[in-house]
Parts: structure tokens; C-alpha cells; sequence
């Protein structure tokens, strides 16, 4: 909830005016203000935050309408004892980014939200933990994989933006490094990982020329930015985003349009960023990108999201001519207590309801499914889960990239109050520079170690050596993409933002370097370095 109110806030932050324009703002705010009334109730004191509230194993034993929900409603709390960095600090952003939206309209709303907002900070960074581990329950269906570093910048950047305090902008530029913040280079946006957003607000206020003594920090964070857009436009060279064959990018099979939203609205706000600082491009590997190119690019995902793809689907309910008719929820597909106020008890709504072969009798209207698979098939089916469940962090970024595309070139670029009369500044740094002490301090080194031949294929093992030539940091949290593989990797382990180093060697020293092996019938894999910290 906190992501999806953090990406409401800065969509009307970035394209509020072209929402006034077509009538929406309003609701757009209704929306907000709805969240963060509850995160409110949700923070009673400076060190405590209530960050779930029933258990996602009995929820989902049960198929009922919200209104009659029979199972536990305990709420847990995270505090000193039992810290949640991760939530903690993603509520902190979203905070600060609506105090924002209201600073006109609502002053006194607006200072509420900056004070929990600056508290819940303070209690993200003072009592440092992920929140799984404080609220085990929450790690089946919402695991902190990518941890709390990437919150706790994200909240320091919203609050920079919030306040103009400079002692957040000296947070995310002093912990660029041991946070992740310059290390990690990632095309993944979402409300686990928080990095890709991270560095293209560091981008924003390096190109407003608010990054004072931090510009050359913050011009690495906008390399990681400049990543994000050659990954995702298909020009990194390594690392570039998977496609399926209707043009539509692909992470993962489970929800994959999350991603798609989000990072549509990235490279919208991105795009209009470098265009309002008059920058010609972010030069990729394989050719430059225009801001033009950058939001034709995401307007070219969001026309795949609302029907032009080869299924002539859309994949918002209620838009188009054909669009997902049975939806995985809950209220949507049983039929409204004003209808029929017969109660729906715990199983007898997996017997009666969820196994129906129709349309959901309540429309889901303006919900964004999960979306197809690689190949970009679908199937609209509520046992379909992976590809028909509609959570609410899939709309709130796709809100302004829409508003941003449906007004065209009406409107220049949204400026928050108080950054008017900002010139946009960039400062240029020698090449020297960045290939120097602001270079990645890994370097990976492959050999061949052995080949042999079975049933008429020659076989090659390779090791692959990673050394941190770093003289006196440790790289931990070490993330490695690997392509152009197709045989098994020995001495790594595995996630969903790619291989890393094993819990019996999770960190490389100073000078030091670690191996793995892999073994298949073809030339060196691609591996490159996706993320890290270095502390």
C-alpha cells in the first residue's frame, strides 16, 4: 500500500496539471489522502508502525466478500524490538511525497504528513531490519528480498524533496555506496526494489542543479538512471530487458505488468526530466536515446497494456472491446451483498464462487491484471492468478504515465512549488573522473579450465574470478547478471534479481576476489555486475 500511495503522490507530483486538465486531480487526491489517513492511524507513536494487519495463510484459505470476512484481523506492529527498515521507510516516502501533493490545498495535512514522515526515517534508520523478519507471516506472499537499504534512500530523496533539508540530501549521497544506491544497475522497478526509482529522483535534482557539493555522487546515481533507460529501450549491450514477440517487456511470469507500468512511468518522468534540463540523449552502448525516443518508448508499452498487442486484449478491466472478464478477486467475483445478502461463508465461497466459468458479476472497472507470458499468451481464468490478479501498486504508477501521454505536448513538465525560479544545471565531470575513483571497483575475469567431448559436443568449464580492487571497502550483497548461459553455474546462489554470492561467502575484502564455475557447450556466458554495496 505504501509503494502504491508513494507512486499516486508522484504522479500527481510529475503530471497533476494534466489531471486537472481532464478532470481527474480530484479523484486523484481522494485516492492519496485515503491511504494516507490509514498510515496515519497506522504510525501512534514516533517508533511504532503497524504494518500488517491478518494472516495471508487463513486470509487465503477463504474465498469471501470483504464486508463478511470471518479470519483473524490481529494487526502486527513493528518497533524497536521488532524493526521494519523496509516498510518503515517506504511509509516515510510516501509520506513525504504526499505532504507534497497537499502543500497548497492543505497546509496543515500536509506538515501531519511531513512530521510521521521524518519520524518514521528516523525509526527506519536508527532500528535497521527488514520487516519479514520482525513479521515472518508477511514473507509467503510479500518477501524482502532486495532488503531495506533502497527504502531508506528512497525515503531520504523523498524527504529532500519534501523539505529542501539538506541533511537528507547529505543521507542519500553519503550512503551511495554502502546502501547500493551507485552500485546497483537494474531495469526492475517495484515495490520490493526501490533502486531504479532512487537514481532517477538523484537524476532530477542533479539536473534542477540542486546537488551542490553532492553533483559528482549524484552523477553516478544518474549513470544507473541512464542503465535503467538502455536496459529497458533494448540498447545496454548486456543486461537488456527480455521482449516478447509483441514488443511487450518481460521480467517474470507472476505479474509481470508491474513491471511494465512502473517502468513506463520512470522513463515518462526520466524523458521529460533531460528534456526540461535540455539534454540531447542518454548515450547508450548501442546508440543514443533521446527523450523523445524515451517516451515513445513507454507510450509503446502502455498502447500493449490497453489492447494494441496481438491478442487485441486489454489488460485493464473495463477498457476496450475485449479485456480479462474474471479477474482474481475476491469482491469482484462474488455477487454484491445488495444483490443477494446471503452470507458467503469461509468455503463456501471456493465452492460456489471462485470455480464459476463466467464473468465476474461485479466489474473490476479500471483493475490491471497480472498480464501474458513471454510468448504473450493469456488466459482469462480466476484460478489464473500469475496472469489475472489485479493489485493495486500494478495502477498507481501507470495513473501518470496516462495522464502524462493523454495530454500530449499541452503541457511542459510539471516544477513542485518552491523550484520555479531553479535553473536547470548540470555539472560536467572530466572522463577522468568517472573512469576513476567513481569506477566499479569489480573486475571479472574468465578462463577456460577444461573441455571434453560426450555424444559429438565439445564441452568447456570456465572460472570466473571476481576481485574488488577496492584498497580499504568490502563489496557486500555482490548481484551478477549472467547470459548466454546454458549449463549448470557451481558457487553461486539464486534470486529473482539474479545470481550472488552464498551465505558461507557473502562479501569480498579489499583486494580480495572470489570464483565460480560453469560448464556448457558454447563460448563465455556474458556476466556482468548488476548490484552491490561497498562499505
Amino acid at each position: 500500500m505504501a509503494f502504491t500511495v508513494t507512486m499516486m503522490s508522484w504522479s500527481v507530483l510529475e503530471y497533476g496539471r494534466q489531471m486537472q486538465a481532464a478532470g481527474e486531480l480530484g479523484n486523484a487526491l481522494e485516492a492519496i489522502k485515503w491511504g494516507t489517513d490509514y498510515f496515519v492511524k497506522a504510525h501512534p507513536e514516533a517508533n511504532v508502525l503497524y504494518g500488517e494487519v491478518g494472516d495471508g495463510d487463513s486470509d487465503h484459505f477463504c474465498w469471501q466478500r470483504p464486508e463478511e470476512m470471518t479470519t483473524s484481523r490481529q494487526a502486527y506492529r513493528l518497533d524497536p524490538q521488532r524493526p521494519g527498515s523496509d516498510l518503515a521507510g517506504e511509509t516515510a516516502a510516501a509520506m513525504a511525497a504526499a505532504s507534497l501533493v497537499f502543500r497548497r490545498s492543505n497546509p496543515g495535512y500536509a506538515n501531519l504528513l511531513l512530521q510521521h514522515s521524518k519520524q518514521l526515517f528516523d525509526f527506519a534508520d536508527k532500528y535497521r531490519g527488514r520487516y519479514d523478519a520482525s513479521i515472518p507471516l508477511a514473507r509467503n506472499y510479500y518477501q524482502s528480498v532486495s532488503g531495506y537499504s533502497d527504502e531508506l534512500l528512497w525515503a531520504a530523496a523523498w524527504l529532500f524533496q519534501a523539505t529542501d533539508d539538506r541533511r537528507y540530501l547529505d543521507y542519500l549521497a553519503n550512503n551511495a555506496d554502502a546502501m547500493g544506491g551507485t552500485g546497483w544497475s537494474t531495469a526492475m522497478f517495484s515495490w520490493d526494489i526501490k533502486y531504479a526509482g532512487v537514481q532517477v529522483l538523484a537524476a532530477k535534482i542533479l539536473l534542477q542543479g540542486r546537488a551542490g557539493r553532492h553533483a559528482a555522487v549524484l552523477q553516478r546515481y544518474r549513470q544507473k538512471a541512464d542503465f535503467f533507460v538502455c536496459a529497458t529501450l533494448g540498447k545496454q549491450g548486456y543486461g537488456n530487458v527480455k521482449r516478447t514477440p509483441g514488443g511487450l517487456l518481460y521480467h517474470q511470469q507472476w505479474n509481470n505488468l508491474q513491471y511494465v507500468t512502473s517502468g513506463s512511468f520512470l522513463l515518462a518522468a526520466y524523458s521529460d526530466s533531460l528534456a526540461a534540463a535540455r539534454q540531447a540523449a542518454v548515450w547508450c552502448p548501442a546508440g543514443a536515446a533521446s527523450p523523445a525516443q524515451i517516451m515513445a518508448f513507454a507510450k509503446s508499452q502502455v498502447d500493449y497494456v490497453l489492447g494494441s498487442n496481438p491478442r487485441a486484449t486489454s489488460y485493464m478491466v473495463g477498457y476496450g472491446f475485449i479485456y480479462p472478464l474474471e479477474a482474481h478477486h475476491r469482491g469482484a467475483s462474488i455477487v454484491s451483498f445488495k444483490s443477494n445478502p446471503s452470507f458467503v461463508a469461509c468455503k463456501a465461497g471456493y465452492a460456489i464462487w471462485y470455480p464459476r466459468k463466467s464473468s465476474n458479476p461485479n466489474l473490476l472497472e479500471g483493475a490491471i491484471v497480472g498480464g501474458p507470458d513471454e510468448f504473450d499468451n493469456f488466459v482469462d481464468d480466476r484460478n489464473n492468478y500469475k496472469q489475472t490478479e489485479a493489485p493495486t501498486y500494478n495502477n498507481a504508477p501507470f495513473m501518470g504515465v496516462l495522464a502524462r501521454l493523454a495530454a500530449g505536448r499541452r503541457f511542459d513538465q510539471s516544477i513542485p512549488d518552491g523550484l520555479d525560479n531553479q535553473t536547470s544545471v548540470v555539472p560536467s565531470l572530466s572522463a577522468a573522473a568517472d573512469q576513476g575513483e567513481h569506477a566499479s571497483p569489480i573486475v571479472i575475469e574468465q578462463n577456460a579450465t577444461a573441455s571434453w567431448t560426450e555424444k559429438g559436443r565439445t564441452y568447456h568449464r570456465y572460472a570466473v574470478t571476481v576481485t574488488n580492487r577496492s584498497v580499504n571497502k568490502t563489496v557486500h550483497e555482490l548481484y551478477l547478471g549472467i547470459a548466454e548461459l546454458y549449463g549448470p553455474v557451481t558457487g553461486l546462489d539464486k534470486n529473482r534479481y539474479g545470481h550472488l554470492l552464498p551465505d558461507t561467502a557473502p562479501s569480498v575484502p579489499a583486494g580480495g576476489s572470489v570464483t565460480f564455475e560453469y560448464a556448457h557447450a558454447a563460448p563465455p556466458a556474458n556476466v556482468w555486475v548488476t548490484g552491490y554495496k561497498l562499505v
